[in-house]
């Protein structure tokens, strides 16, 4: 039986966890990146037959990351796949407040993070499946804060909108290619994440809209992992994806 192959990052905690427990089927090869391994997710993927692979790897350091992902690519067999996916999930809030008040190594980490990785490894994972026949699809994780400003957070602000405008561009390269990949750059909502919970520990008046993020809380308007995983990996599947290259995964 073929297998659909997918790469996923940041997959050992919150929606990244989530999503890849829940791609652990007997018809699934999935290779998790992340910055920790989870033994529990072992477990689920020997229980349901799926083939897993867990990397250990600093998404702040893609190019080591890059080349190793290249040398993997270059020796799979791809008639052994049913279809080839990237996930390029894994993100950083990283610095919240005013720029002039970051580090210049916390200000380079998350722009590896939120925009070099991801356009590293799409890189590498296009050219390695470029001759390979069957579906392939790229889904960038994306924010609603690349596509409206927010005091504080300038940097993760940047990094999504890049996302956002690099897929985008992404599309209209790969639509000129016979078997072009699909790819989208993915709002997933508002989730109940360590993330959010920075958001709303974040004190000070460099970060007015922090009780925004304690109201969100509050009013229970946040969505768990496990949901907004399930709903991610059913805009991978919708027949029409690929058609808007940026959207928000509550778009009907």
């Amino acid at each position: 039986m073929k297998k659909h192959l997918t790469i996923l990052t940041g997959a050992s905690r919150g929606m990244g966890l989530a999503m890849a427990e829940q791609l652990c089927h007997a018809d699934q090869s999935v290779l998790c990146i992340s910055r920790g391994q989870s033994d529990a997710l072992t477990v689920i993927a020997d229980k349901h037959g799926a083939h897993l692979l867990q990397w250990q790897a600093d998404l702040a350091q893609p190019t080591t990351l890059a080349e190793k992902l290249s040398h993997w690519l270059d020796a799979l067999h791809p008639e052994e796949f049913a279809s080839a996916t990237l996930i390029n999930n894994a993100g950083a809030i990283g610095h919240l407040g005013p720029v002039d008040d970051a580090p210049a190594d916390s200000l380079l980490q998350g722009l590896a993070i939120n925009l070099q990785a991801p356009v590293l490894l799409s890189s590498v994972f296009l050219k390695h499946t470029r001759t390979w026949k069957m579906p392939r699809k790229i889904l960038n994780i994306s924010s609603g804060l690349g596509r409206r400003p927010m005091a504080a957070s300038a940097l993760y602000c940047a990094g999504k909108a890049g996302l956002d405008h690099f897929t985008r561009c992404l599309a209209l390269d790969e639509a000129l290619h016979a078997n072009p990949a699909k790819v989208v750059s993915l709002a997933p909502g508002v989730i109940d994440t360590d993330m959010q919970t920075d958001l709303r520990s974040a004190k000070g008046a460099g970060f007015p809209d922090q009780h925004m993020f304690v109201q969100m809380k509050n009013n229970g308007a946040l969505t768990t992992p496990a949901v907004a995983a399930a709903q991610i990996l059913a805009y991978l599947q919708r027949p029409d994806f690929g058609s808007n290259p940026v959207a928000d995964v509550r778009d009907i």
